[in-house]
């Protein structure tokens, strides 16, 4: 098992992925609402596969995708962090959380806590979020988080599809963080 950093916020806890986070990615991945920009509905070998991928990213990069759990219940709540993956066209923080944390405000709190991370520990000049056009909901994350539309697409490496970029640099997130923490 990986060691790594924990991060906190009032409501969540963000740690490394393990194995035992099987079934909160198999249930992430089997709703085909939730799962309709990140890859689409997979079979629980798939997923396995792909929470191998993101627990590897973290070796190999030192950072990826946290698991998030609500303090309050323990329950698994989503994958949210830094991402690079071969081919990708910059660093992002991306976001995935279950449709049935939808609404409470979990997104925009734990991409805020990884926000913090690539910047302050990662050391990152900016970020970027690869958005389906159509994905509204990742859309409003964004923009509370204070990111704007890059006005232009990259592809998604893998998946064969265009995402446009949202982002922001370091010293627009300086200014954002403290409006979202009011």
């Amino acid at each position: 098992m990986l060691d790594g950093p924990v991060l906190e916020t009032e409501r969540l806890r963000l740690r490394l992925p393990e194995e035992r986070d099987l079934d909160g990615f198999v249930g992430l991945m089997s709703d085909e609402v939730a799962a309709r920009h990140i890859g689409g509905v997979m079979e629980a070998p798939l997923v396995w596969r792909q929470l191998c991928t993101i627990i590897g990213h973290w070796a190999v990069r030192g950072y990826g995708f946290f698991s998030v759990e609500e303090k309050a219940t323990g329950d698994w709540v989503g994958r949210v962090g830094p991402w690079a993956p071969h081919g990708w066209p910059q660093p992002e923080v991306g976001w995935s959380i279950t449709r049935a944390h939808w609404g409470k405000g979990f997104g925009p709190e734990a991409a805020a806590a990884t926000m913090d991370f690539a910047f302050d520990e990662l050391g990152w000049d900016s970020v970027i979020h690869l958005i389906a056009p159509e994905n509204d909901n990742s859309k409003a994350v964004a923009r509370k988080l204070g990111s704007v539309d890059q006005g232009r697409t990259a592809e998604v490496p893998g998946f064969g599809i265009q995402a446009q970029v949202w982002g922001q640099s370091r010293a627009d997130w300086a200014a954002n963080r403290e409006r979202i923490r009011r």
